[in-house]
């Protein structure tokens, strides 16, 4: 008996703090300092902090459940980096989907509403990964959990208006943690997310590169990429060479073979994820009569023939196995390819999770956030980029929605953003931005950033990733 009481009494503790962290007990003396301050929510400590002129910039560890519907079960450390400016400004909750960057950085609705950003990384993305991995704790409620416990903590802290924005599968996890928790923020700022409600159905996507760019763009495209498959052999023995000189191995996708298939079929793909249409000019216009190395070398610049390799997949293993039990995947077809040439095909994400780690697909998870912001939406804006592959299945508003859009910019790829909309598109979205942060209503009738451009802070390329991947 006396054994069991002690259990539920340091139970009882466990989950108090959990639901506790973020709020300061009443006799406890404010701190004035931001470090100091967040340093004395439950569950936070610092990793470091870096100097950057107008802001204070901290990376820390804040102390998570593995579980939310079970915090008895243990915690792990989550990195988070918090960009302060001023706790009388707006705060921007962004989410990757991915690693945090511990560089400081400024995504366009920061800019936009001069405010502070908060920054989560994924949970189960080393270093920010429970150990041991429980993996059926890695879906969206628990990540849409994870971002609840660190704005109510921070919420204290940071009292005004909060925007949550993410790019790609930050995107997606941005729409997810609305769905979830709808409540806790003010707007959402969705960038390039996709939305793959029916897994097996991706029509969409042949459809889209049919179209995409120009003829000429695109017949070079699949050119060099049937050229790859026809010269298997001769760039195959390339690639074990390499692979050799580097020690890769290919133990999680099977084979070199089946990885350099996938590379190949992921080099279209990759362009228009990556490229612009004036980028065209870089691929070899005659692809028959290209050598080997000029193959070789397009498909690596766009594909990377390290990343199907296991030291190229492994920091993407909690991806894939997302990707395979929730979010979905895509697969295309390619007509251009006779099929003596193709041996796999698209593959599958089970094929790029190490098999000791068991997953099964729950298809009623996309399902369920597709209708939810079809009908519920409020304050809500997806921005896509016209020639970005992952547009082709993209979310869309029914008559539920209030105050919320879907804009996509010409000519841009997984890149898209704000300011590359049309005028009208960008000025309006530009303002419903500022309205949801709460900032004067003058600033909103302008309709422009805050904040002023900063190259260090604001510069961001397409993040060179690999092209299945959002």
């Amino acid at each position: 008996m006396r054994k069991a009481l002690r259990w539920l009494l340091a139970l009882t503790v466990l989950i108090g703090t959990l639901s506790t962290a973020g709020a300061a007990t009443a006799a406890e003396p404010e701190a004035t300092d931001i470090k100091d301050r967040l340093l004395a929510i439950p569950g936070m400590s610092l990793i470091q902090e870096k100097p950057y002129t107008g802001y204070r910039y901290f990376v820390l560890n804040y102390t998570q459940p593995i579980d939310h519907q079970n915090p008895s079960k243990g915690t792990f450390q989550q990195r988070i980096t918090v960009l302060h400016k001023d706790v009388s400004r707006p705060t921007v909750f962004y989410t990757g989907g991915y690693n945090v960057s511990t560089t400081p950085s400024r995504r366009e609705p920061t800019q936009i509403v001069d405010g502070n950003q908060v920054s989560m990384e994924y949970r189960f993305f080393t270093p920010s990964r429970p150990d041991p991995a429980d993996w059926s704790k890695l879906d969206i409620w628990q990540a849409a959990s994870d971002q609840h416990r660190i704005f109510k903590a921070l919420k204290t802290i940071y009292p005004e208006n909060w925007i949550s924005t993410g790019g790609s599968k930050g995107g997606m996890t941005a729409t997810y943690y609305e769905r979830f928790y709808p409540r806790d923020m003010d707007g959402v700022v969705a960038y390039v997310a996709p939305n793959d409600v029916v897994n097996d159905e991706d029509s969409a996507y042949d459809r889209f590169f049919a179209g995409v760019g120009t003829k000429e763009c695109r017949d070079r495209l699949n050119a060099v990429q049937r050229e790859a498959l026809v010269r298997r052999e001769p760039l195959e023995k390339k690639y074990a060479a390499v692979a050799a000189e580097n020690g890769y191995t290919f133990n999680t996708v099977g084979s070199l073979d089946r990885a350099y298939e996938a590379v190949v079929l992921d080099y279209v793909w990759g362009f228009w994820q990556y490229s612009l249409l004036s980028d065209c000019d870089s691929i070899p216009a005659d692809a028959k009569n290209a050598t080997d190395d000029a193959i070789w070398n397009s498909v690596d610049t766009i594909s990377g023939f390290s990343f199907y390799t296991d030291q190229g997949l492994e920091p993407y293993t909690p991806y894939y196995y997302q990707a395979g039990t929730q979010l979905g995947a895509p697969t295309i077809h390619f007509p251009y390819i006779e099929k003596k040439y193709i041996r796999y095909g698209y593959q599958p994400p089970r094929n790029f999770v190490p098999r000791s780690i068991p997953m099964k697909f729950q298809p009623w998870a996309m399902r369920d956030v597709d209708t939810w912001v079809r009908h519920n939406a409020r304050h809500m804006l997806f921005v896509y980029g016209q020639n970005d592959p992952w547009g082709a299945e993209r979310f869309r508003l029914g008559k539920g929605a209030k105050d919320s859009y879907v804009f996509t910019a010409p000519g841009l790829n997984h890149g898209a953003n704000v300011a590359g909309l049309v005028p009208d598109e960008k000025a309006l979205a530009t303002a419903r931005i500022l309205e949801w942060a709460g900032v004067s209503s003058s600033a909103v009738a302008q309709a422009k950033p805050l904040a002023r451009f900063d190259a260090k802070l604001d510069v961001r390329d397409v993040e060179r990733e690999p092209a299945l991947r959002p």
